[in-house]
């Protein structure tokens, strides 16, 4: 079974601050862009003769983006 969500469960991980609305709707919409870009990638993995490394990398590249992008948002306050 599994457990329920905690309520504000950031303000009991370390480095977690509170984000401003601005912030929270940034976040969202970097995390969406990102699943649009993913979404493009699985369109691509389809193509016929498409070089499925490639698009790992390029998969793997676009994680580490988002998370960047989500980072510079976010401004965690510790390691």
């Amino acid at each position: 079974m599994k457990e329920p969500a905690m309520e504000n469960q950031h303000r009991k991980i370390t480095g977690y601050r509170e984000l401003t609305e601005l912030e929270v709707n940034a976040m969202n919409v970097i995390k969406g862009r990102g699943e649009q870009l993913s979404q493009m990638l699985d369109d691509l993995a389809s193509l016929p003769d498409v070089d499925k490394r490639a698009l790992a990398i390029a998969r793997t590249e676009l994680q580490t983006g988002m998370m960047w992008a989500v980072r510079a948002v976010a401004r965690p306050t510790s390691f």
